[in-house]
């Protein structure tokens, strides 16, 4: 993993770049959960670049994340205005497909928890991708997406079982893309709590978060197969 910096207005960020051998199949931004770039969004980046693709994982805030409260104050400040949200989202995407092996390539983004609601509000605000996936990601926005804004195809990967996303959410979201005119996929399992992508979320001991080997393989597979439709 290299680092790479950016920066969106004055914050100066650090991304995480993970590149293929050989000439990429395309650019994959990838966006983190809450606690920012860790081991496991680089193991997924990595994942990325050994398919072929050019990965980086994005900075959301700029400074170390002490722990999970303090991610969540972060979170909070960034979050407060839309509009800064998108920006922010904006600067990691446009460092990735700015890179000089990036030129010409078809872009997407996927994203977990926070990251994967990330995903979702670049394709709200009309980002020139091709796909957008979410995993186990919050499916609210301050910002519905207006008809017609929506470029990317749209892959949710959701744990039924999930008290962050509660099933409102879930059709919320549903009339929002159909209002929009999206073209969108929803993948949901039963039973499967929040952080599903993540082994180490059972030893976290929250109630609300849990791997799961099987929706993890199949969530993966539904974004290796949509990949190889939209590269």
């Amino acid at each position: 993993m290299e680092h790479l910096a950016y920066q969106d207005g004055d914050t100066r960020l650090t991304g995480w770049l993970a590149r293929p051998v050989g000439t990429p199949r395309g650019a994959v931004l990838v966006l983190p959960t809450i606690m920012n770039p860790n081991e496991p969004m680089a193991r997924r980046a990595q994942i990325l670049a050994d398919a072929g693709f050019l990965a980086l994982v994005a900075d959301f805030y700029g400074e170390p994340v002490r722990d999970f409260e303090h991610s969540m104050a972060l979170a909070g400040v960034l979050r407060a205005s839309v509009d800064g949200y998108r920006a922010r989202l904006r600067a990691a995407l446009d460092t990735l497909t700015g890179l000089p092996e990036a030129q010409g390539l078809k872009a997407a983004a996927i994203g977990y928890c926070m990251g994967g609601q990330a995903a979702l509000e670049l394709a709200r605000d009309g980002a020139d991708i091709v796909l957008a996936a979410s995993f186990h990601g919050i499916l609210e926005t301050g910002r519905p997406a207006a008809p017609g804004a929506v470029k990317a195809r749209i892959l949710v990967c959701h744990g039924d079982a999930d008290p962050l996303v509660p099933r409102s959410q879930v059709t919320a979201f549903w009339e929002e893309m159909d209002a929009a005119g999206a073209n969108w996929h929803f993948h949901a399992y039963s039973g499967v709590k929040h952080g599903f992508t993540d082994p180490g979320s059972d030893a976290r001991g929250v109630p609300a978060i849990g791997y799961d080997a099987s929706a993890d393989r199949q969530s993966w597979a539904a974004l290796t197969g949509l990949f190889a439709e939209v590269f």
